[in-house]
This record gives structure tokens, sequence and C-alpha cells, in this order.
């Protein structure tokens, strides 16, 4: 059967894969969202499942303020001897790793296996002789060089650095030039040890593969896929993998701007002791991504369970939120309360909502950092992927539970942000506010955009405020303006091409649930928006949930909002 890439049109940057037995597992960074370390399983390589995460939380209790883009970056999975083992990078605290038994349950606590400012990128390396080993690269932006591919013994546990780091392979040298080379996977084939890596830059780059005898090199260098004629810019990281038939495939990532880092499944032949990857229109043995291609081991329909796009629709339901959800940094049981308690300091459990109403209760809380809270600076901002190039969101929210000074709603994030919240003001005034965010990530501010008043809004449909509060829907339409541009067009439009680049609108519906969600009668109110968003660096723009507080923090006395739904559908 044929498939068509992206295989995830979602923002998976880094991705490596593996197979064991005939399941496929993959792996992508997280930088500073938990929790980290995605699973992903297949059967086929092509219909992938979201199954859980390696990571919890991020060890170093600084992320518990969000550290925008950086984390954990560019991981590396691998099975040995039994174990699954993620290792991945932190450029401003070293190389980390984590193991199970069971890729699908509880991952062991990370261990640092080496300190440092500047490592990225690491891959390890069981040889057959019994000596271990991680491949890696280096962070311009923290050690001041880059293009360069370093070396370390690993002790046959995985867990601790044995030897010091060593240069193998530099891409500034003129004999054999591979500016930016990063994110390198080794693999052994043949007696020749065989270094995949993508050197170029992201946007624009190509994968190279490096081949030595020694793995402390030297290494000859060959270009085997650049984006060619096709419409993938940039063809960059990922991973080799092979199916039980023997085929090869590799994975990687496309950059996509605002939707982030997508991914792509190429074939791979070989020829004269070098792989060609993707196809090889020109006979020039360097490879063009495919955009459809046949295999032999894709399932005839894919199952649908943990499917990627429905989890982009959430029912809260138990008050759990599916796996889609990560939260802007570290986060904790407090963020979170069971319907019942008198605050959400004694009992805060997400998996035990004692609420016939149901849906997920965020704590409104400040811990920002700030005297008023920032959402950028908020860990207790819950965000999804986006799944689909054009889109509708419905989040409907029960504001009842808000307290004076308290606020909840939506947000789209990028390279810069928009929201939409309710606040409650004192003397139960509530406030439908819209605003902006302008600056960087440590001096990030918000900029009002307009107020309403919401018992206006609740008066023009004939309920009264208390009957709005519990039935707020904010409705996000992300399309462009020219509706002859479809999400089909989309997938394989130029990254460059500015055309391609939709709006989100925000709109107020204030009205009753039918069994479908949303009464489609009900009032709509366009609160202003349009917003173009940009990646923010390294990540794609996301669509967030939030109740959040201008008060000091305080578990004993805030209030909370409950969302019921999020639903999704591609336009």
């Amino acid at each position: 059967m044929k498939y068509r890439n992206p295989i995830l049109f979602a923002d998976y940057s880094d991705p490596d894969v593996i197979r064991v037995g005939d399941m496929y597992y993959m792996t992508a960074s997280s930088f500073n969202y938990t929790p980290g370390l995605p699973i992903l399983i297949s059967k086929d390589l092509v219909n992938w499942e979201l199954a859980g995460y390696a990571l919890d939380n991020i060890k170093e209790k600084r992320y518990d303020i969000p550290r925008h883009s950086e984390g954990v970056w560019a991981p590396a999975i691998r099975y040995h001897q039994g174990m699954f083992y993620i290792f991945y990078g932190m450029p401003d605290e070293g190389y980390y790793v984590v193991r199970t038994s069971n890729p699908l349950g509880k991952w062991e606590e990370p261990v640092c296996i080496l300190k440092g400012k500047g490592l990225i990128d690491p891959c390890p390396f069981w040889d057959e002789d019994g000596k271990a080993y991680v491949i890696h690269g280096y962070a311009k932006s923290r050690i001041g060089f880059k293009s360069i591919l370093g070396i370390f013994e690993l002790s046959s546990d995985g867990l601790k650095a044995i030897s010091e780091d060593h240069f193998i392979f530099d891409g500034n040298d003129k004999d054999h030039p591979a500016v930016t080379i990063e994110g390198p996977k080794i693999y052994k084939r043949d007696g020749y040890y065989y270094i995949w890596a993508p050197a170029g830059g992201v946007k624009f780059g190509y994968q190279v593969v490096l081949r030595s005898k020694n793995i402390r090199g030297p290494y000859e260098i060959k270009e085997v896929m650049h984006t060619g004629s096709s419409c993938i810019n940039g063809p960059h990281q990922g991973g080799l993998v092979d199916t039980v038939n023997g085929d090869e495939w590799f994975i990687h990532f496309q950059d996509r701007g605002l939707y982030g880092r997508i991914c792509h499944l190429q074939p791979v032949s070989w020829k004269n002791g070098w792989p060609i990857v993707g196809i090889n229109p020109d006979k020039d043995n360097i490879g063009e991504p495919v955009f459809e291609f046949e295999s032999k081991i894709i399932a005839k329909e894919a199952s649908g369970k943990g499917n990627i796009n429905d989890l982009a629709s959430d029912s809260f339901d138990n008050g759990k939120y599916n796996l889609s959800w990560q939260w802007l940094g570290n986060h904790y049981e407090y963020f979170t309360r069971i319907i019942g308690s008198d605050n959400g300091n004694v009992e805060h459990n997400t998996n035990d909502i004692s609420n016939s109403e149901g849906g997920l209760c965020l704590n409104a809380l400040n811990l920002s950092g700030e005297d008023t809270s920032i959402i950028w600076k908020s860990p207790n901002v819950l965000t999804q992927k986006i799944v689909y190039p054009m889109f509708e969101t419905k989040i409907n929210v029960d504001a009842t539970g808000l307290k004076d000074g308290e606020k909840c709603g939506v947000c789209m994030t990028g390279g810069q942000y928009v929201a939409a919240y309710i606040k409650r003001e004192k003397e139960d005034k509530y406030t439908v506010r819209t605003i902006r965010s302008e600056g960087g990530d440590l001096d990030k501010k918000e900029i009002v955009l307009a107020d309403f008043d919401l018992e206006e809004i609740c008066r023009a449909k004939g309920i009264s405020l208390d009957a709005g509060l519990k039935n707020i829907s904010f409705n996000l339409v992300f399309d462009c303006d020219d509706k002859s541009i479809t999400s089909e067009r989309m997938y394989f439009a130029n990254v460059e091409d500015k055309t391609y680049v939709p709006d989100l609108k925000i709109y107020l519906l204030i009205g009753d649930k039918n069994e479908k969600g949303i009464d489609e009668k009900a009032i709509r109110t366009d609160l202003g928006i349009k917003y173009s968003p940009s990646d923010h660096t390294w990540v794609g723009a996301k669509v967030g949930i939030f109740a959040l507080s201008d008060n000091k923090c305080d578990l004993n006395k805030c209030g909370y909002a409950r969302f019921k739904s999020v639903i999704t559908s591609e336009l």
C-alpha cells in the first residue's frame, strides 16, 4: 500500500526510532514541556500512536518556571540487553539517560552521565566487543563552537561516562565540509561505523553519512539526501530503522515554521557501501524526499486508538487530561483539584474527581514569579501541539469557581502569543479580555487588546450571568482568508510561501451544551483577534488552556476553572 508524507503532521522534533520485535518505538525532543520524551508506537512506521512519556518532570528545579527552548533536546532511543534507553542532552546541564524494561510503563528517574554546557545530541552505541560509547554534538550558543562531533566511552550499563571527550569529526575542515553538522546517530554495518547526521542548518540543510572502520575515525563523508526538486525543505535530523523483512527506512523531521518540526518517512537503499535516502531521480546517488511511496508493511487501516489527531479532542473523563497535553514547565498535583474539597491543597489528584459534572478542574494560581500572572512564565498552562494545517477548536469551560482576581481561558503560543480569557473582578463583575504578548522570553509583557462585559453578552442572549458562566465556549478558528486554500494544499506548501500562513480568530459562545458539544445557535461574539503565529525557537505554535490568578499564590484560598471539553476538527 502507498503512504503519504508527512506521517506525523505535528511537532515531534528530532525524532529517533528503533524496532524491538515487530513494534516500532519513537521519541522526540520536548524542551521545557512536561511530561517530556514522548513515546510513540507503531506496527508499520506510518500509523503512530502516542502511548506515554518517559520523563515526568525535568530533574532540575529551575524548570519549575518555564525556560523556553531549553530543557530536553534531541534524544536517542536504543534497546540493549532487555532494557530500553533514552539518552538526551540539556544544553545548560549535560547528558542524561532514562531507562526501563517496559517502554509503555514507568521509566527510571533520569541519571546525569556527564555534566557540562554545550553538550547536545547524544547517541549511545554498544559495540560487539562489549565497549560502549556516546557520539554527540556541541551547541555554539553555550560552548562557543559547532560543526564538530565528539565521542566518549560509556559504562556498560549506560549510566556513566568513563573517559575523556574527544573530537572525531570537524565539519569546519575544508577537505570535508559539513557546516552545522549535528544530531548524530551511529550504526554498524559490514564492518563500518556509520554516523548519520544533518548539516547545513534546519530550514535548508541536508543529510550526510560518515563512515569509518574505526569508531574514532578518520571518517569519510557523503551527502545522502537533499531537498532536490521536492517540496520538503531541509530534510533534517532523524533515525534509521529496519523492518522484520529487512527493508530499511529513515524517519526525519522537516521544519514547517509555525507548525514546528513534522515527521517524514523515507525509503533507504544502498549502493557501493553508501545509503541513498528517498528516491534518486537525478541518478547522482543523492536522494530526494518522497511525497508518496509504496510500503509492504503498512496496515490496511490505522487502529485509531491513541491516534494523534483524535487526541486533539478531549472530554476530560474522570477529571483526567489525555496524553496530548503538556504543561509549560514542571508540573505538580496541586495544579488540579478534586471538586468537593475546600481547596486544592489537600487532595490534588487528576485521577479522582468526585464530581457529577466532570471536567478538568485547574486551580487558579499565580506561579509566574510576577505580581501579575504572565502566561509565558506560568508552568500551570496546559498546551497541545497543532495537528492540522487548518482547524477549528471549541473549548467549553465553567468559570463559576473563579474568585476575585482570577481568570481562565485559552491561548495560542508561538514567537509571540495571543489569549482570550474570563476574569472575575471585584463585586462579581466578569470581564472578557483579549491580550497579545510582546518582548523576549525574559521580559515578556502582555498588552490588553480589548475588554468586554460578560454580563452584557449574556443579557443579549437572554440568559443570566450565572447561567452564562457555566457554559462558556471559546471558539478558535485557524484558517486562511482565501477559502480556495485547503488543508490538502497546505500539506505540501512551500514553507517560505506566506500565502499559506493561516490566521487565528477567537470567538466567544454562550449557550447550552448538546450531545455534540455546543449549541451552534448560541450567540457568538467576535473577540477581534486576528493572529498569524510564527514558531518559537525550535518549537511550533500550540493551543493552550489555563486558570491563573493575579493575586499572590495561596493554595488555601484559590478558586478554579472547570474545563469540560475540547473539540477539534480539521477545516
